[in-house]
Order: C-alpha cells, then structure tokens, then sequence
C-alpha cells in the first residue's frame, strides 16, 4: 500500500537530525572543501522484513529483518560538469550504502553521518579533479548535455503503512501447504515461501526537499524443481501478490495453486525436449509483459542514451516509428494496483525526491520520450520521475509500472485462430505458445550482442490440423530488439500482470508490466541448456516406506 497524499503529519524525528547534519557539513564543504559542492542529500531507506520458506511439511527458513541504510550523495563542480560525468563507459559510484542506528537517537545518527560524509566527499573530490583532466585529452562526446537537472524541490510526509505480520500463523500455514507436494514423486525440490516488507523512505536535500513515504509489500511464491530423464533441470513457479500480507490468498487458493504446480511439473518431466524453430508464436500477457521490460524497457531508460559504451538503440529515433502503429508503452508508478492486483513497481517519488507521473514512452508506435532520472540527455533536460536504486547504490533511470496498450485487440480465441492461420500461411508444423515465464535478461552494451533471453516454464506446440496442443520443454526465446518489434502482429483484448524484481546498474527494484497477449509472425527459440546428471537413483523416502 502506497501513500500518496500528504497527511497532517508534521516531520519525524529522522528527518530533523538529517536536515540539521546536511545544513552544517554542507556549509562547512562550501567554505573549506576543494573543490566545494553544490549539492548535497541524505537518503535513508528503513526496512523490515519477514522471509518464510517451507518445504514438505517442514519450516526451512524464517528470518526477520530490521535495517536502515544511509546513502550519501555529494555533487562538486557544477550541474554543467561535475563528478558524476561518466568518462570511457564507467559508472561512478561514491555512496557504500551505510548502516545506522534503528533509534532516532541523534548522537549515534550524527557520528554515521559525518563519518560517510567524509568518505564520499574524499571520492567525490578525488574523481572531479582527475575526469576534469582527463576530459582534455579525450574527443568530445556526441551528447554534451549537462550532468544534473534542476527540480523543484518537494515537501511530502506520510505515515509509513503499519507493519502487521504473523511469523507463527504463517509458519503453521506453510507447513500444511507444503506438504501436498508429497503427493508428486517429480517434484524433487518444492517449497512454499512468503515475503513481507514495510519501507520507509526519507530524503532531505540542500535544495529543500524533505520527503517521508513509505509502503507494504507481500509475495507468496509457489516453486517446484524436478529433473527430466535426460537430466533437464525443469521448474514451476507460481506468485501471489498483495499490497498487505493479510490480502495474499486464503489456504484453499494457495492449495489448489500447489496441486496445478505439481500437475504441471508431472507433465513437463513426460514431455518432449523442444526442437530449435523460428516461425509464428503466441505469448500470453505475463509472456509478452517481460518480453517487453527485456527487450524494450531497458533500452528507453535515459542513462543509456548517453552512455557511449551502450548500444543506444533508440537514442536517435525520437519521433520516429519504433513499434507497430497500434501500441503504445505508458510506465506509470502512481498505479497501485491494476484490476485490484497490487503493483510492485508503484511509488509516490523516485529516489532523487521527483514526484511520479505516467510517462507516455511510445503513442501508437512513435517514441515520445525516455526514462528519465535527473542525469539530463540531449533534448530531455528534465526528470520524469524514473530515477531508482536499491540502497547503497548510485540512482541511474530505471523502469518502474510498464504499461503495454494496443488498439489491434482481438478475444483470446480470435488470436489462437489468427495464429493457426499463420502457421498455415507459412507452411509451418505447428505454431507455439509462451504459457508462462520466469523472467528474462538483455545485453544493451555496444560491445556485445543486442540481444534478449526470455525464459519460459510453460510452452506449447500448437498443430494446424487440430490435434491437441502439445507440452514441450527445455525452451528459451532468443532474439534482437529491432527485428522482434516488426513481427508484432496482433494482441489479445485482456491485460495481465507480471510482478518481479529487476537487477541493473543500481540494484534490485520492484517493477512491474502489464500486458496483453502479443501474436507474432515470427520468433525463434533455442534449446535450454541441460545438465548430464541424471535423476536420483534413490527413490524418494517416502516412497521406500509405502512398500
């Protein structure tokens, strides 16, 4: 649950301590450091959380956290030119993402404070003196645009959403709900986990920007791992999202949601490895959402577009035609939920205090804009509100709720015929279909290969000729940006969610993408790599003590 209007609340302690601390170091750089700074922030991220793992009856794991990271950000020189210019494709990185005191207790806060003030300060000054040299002998970048945005500075804060969670009822749960795996002798890892986090954000700037906010998030995640004949390592995974662990699903859902993982595991161990192939495909909305963070998100994210070590596929192409004319790409993090499903990647402000806002990326198939974080590019001096890091790194523009919308919809079986009929039209054996996926992964660098994984768990052959679609494994869709985008034929007319964690430059952060289904013309997949281990001689215990 995330607050996103102001309460009559007046600043919390932290925030008090944290202003008084910046106000005084940064007078004293100003007047004594060399070079001075001009800007400076404070960031804590205060976080609890709650991790239960449980498998066959049996409580795994179960740990409770309680942190408060401090990161520093110091900014010498000037906005025009300072310390976070990237020089040669490297990333400068300053803050280490200190602990503090869990109290509001000054002394101990203020001695964290002035000792990370410090050590960033040291870096921050050591850096701009050596890129400033350095910046001589170099050829001058193609995008000399300024390093920082000036934003208005915002005052905003909210009560933090109370954290409530029941460590022994939901240990006793999870091990009731584990143990239906027992029912699957394929299923040789299986487990039933949940995780519940409160985070409290505070931010305070030398602009004036004072910030508290915070939200809950809680995830129940359904996994089973078996190991097919040929030693194929195979995988399910089912996930429940709330914006409150009280709202994750009642034990009969989560039953009947183990016995379709088991069932479906059972399949995959029977089913017939994958044949590499290229030709028409259909990927369901959960499919096409991280087809579209993977192979487009990351390449629309600002930094990148300045970056001469990236492949900047998109830099140039504003106002130009980049997807089919009937879609268009919104990321919008003032969505808590789609369709009353919480929404991972939803925030009141990023994490350089800008308040969020839809962003139009793409209107019906024209890039419009980018993500951006407070690092300007040519021809987008602005933040949008995209500027994102776990604690203890350094903030770069990241993705946050991926809309995909379409205006070519059709029903769910309209599209299965439109895709029967492509495989016809293409003298194809069968088409196929992307039921779920796990996630995906994408080299944007300019040195490598742009290139995508999406890494699917349920994948279907679909014959022309009416014979039953069949259950292959073993799959992994490859491909290059550009040329996937022009396949794009058609979408479904109901959207679905995928909720998960992203990994780049600066850390792991909630996101989310909310998808159609997509029709393609064409798609190529590749076999999964596979392990020559075979299943366990062993049959299971339980199994040795029926007979």
């Amino acid at each position: 649950m995330l607050a996103l209007c102001a309460t009559a609340q007046a600043q919390s302690p932290l925030v008090k301590i944290l202003s008084d601390e910046l106000d005084r170091n940064f007078t004293i750089l100003k007047q004594k450091g060399d070079p001075p700074p001009y800007f400076m922030d404070y960031a804590v991220s205060d976080a609890v959380a709650d991790v239960l793992v449980a498998s066959e009856g049996s409580l795994d794991v179960q740990s409770h956290s309680h942190s408060r990271i401090l990161d520093v950000s110091i900014r010498a020189g000037s906005p025009e030119f300072d310390n976070y210019r990237r020089v040669g494709g490297d990333r400068p990185r300053f803050t280490a993402g200190s602990s503090i005191a869990l109290d509001d207790n000054p002394a101990s806060i203020k001695q964290s404070l002035w000792l990370a003030t410090d050590r960033v300060y040291r870096a921050v000054s050591n850096r701009l003196i050596r890129i400033k040299t350095d910046e001589k002998l170099r050829a001058q970048a193609s995008d000399t645009s300024a390093d920082f945005s000036k934003e208005d500075p915002q005052v905003f804060f909210s009560v933090a959403p109370r954290y409530k969670f029941d460590s022994a009822d939901w240990a006793k749960r999870l091990r009731k709900l584990s143990a239906e795996f027992s029912k699957f002798p394929g299923a040789l890892n299986s487990n039933v986990s949940v995780e519940a986090e409160r985070v409290a954000k505070t931010l305070v700037t030398t602009e004036g920007t004072r910030l508290e906010h915070g939200r809950l998030f809680a995830r129940m995640v359904i996994s089973a791992h078996g190991k097919a004949s040929d030693g194929m390592d195979l995988e399910t995974v089912q996930t429940f999202e709330a914006d409150d662990p009280s709202k994750l699903p009642k034990d009969a859902q989560i039953l009947a949601a183990v016995e379709q993982q088991g069932k479906t595991l059972t399949d995959l161990l029977h089913a017939q490895p994958a044949d590499p192939f290229v030709g028409p495909a259909i990927l369901s909305g959960r499919a096409a959402g991280v087809f579209f963070h993977e192979i487009f998100g990351h390449r629309v994210e600002g930094h990148r577009q300045k970056d001469e070590s990236e492949g900047q596929t998109f830099t140039k192409s504003v106002g130009k035609l980049v997807l089919p004319d009937f879609l268009s790409v919104v990321f919008d993090a003032t969505r808590p939920d789609f369709e009353g499903l919480a929404l991972n990647g939803t925030y009141a402000y990023d994490d350089e205090g800008v308040k969020a806002r839809p962003v139009t990326v793409v209107e019906n198939g024209i890039l419009k804009t980018f993500l951006m974080s407070r690092a300007p590019i040519d021809g987008f001096p602005q933040s949008n509100g995209h500027g994102r890091r776990s604690a203890g790194n350094e903030v770069v523009s990241r993705q946050s709720n991926l809309f995909v919308e379409s205006s070519k919809k059709v029903s769910d079986a309209q599209l299965r015929e439109m895709l029967i009929a492509e495989v016809k039209r293409q003298g194809k054996p069968y088409g196929v279909y992307f039921e779920d996926v796990m996630g995906g992964y994408t080299t944007t660098a300019r040195r490598g290969l742009q290139a995508f994984t999406v890494i699917p768990l349920v994948v279907y052959r679909v014959y022309p000729d009416g014979r039953p679609d069949e259950l292959i494994r073993g799959v992994d869709i490859v491909g290059t940006p550009l040329a996937s985008f022009a396949k794009i034929v058609a979408t479904s007319d109901k959207m679905v969610v995928f909720n998960g964690i992203c990994g780049a430059e600066s850390g792991d952060v909630p996101v989310s993408a909310v998808a159609p289904a997509l029709l393609v013309s064409e798609i190529e997949i590749q076999r999964k790599e596979r392990s020559q281990d075979r299943p366990p001689y062993l049959s299971r215990p339980t199994e040795e003590g029926q007979r």
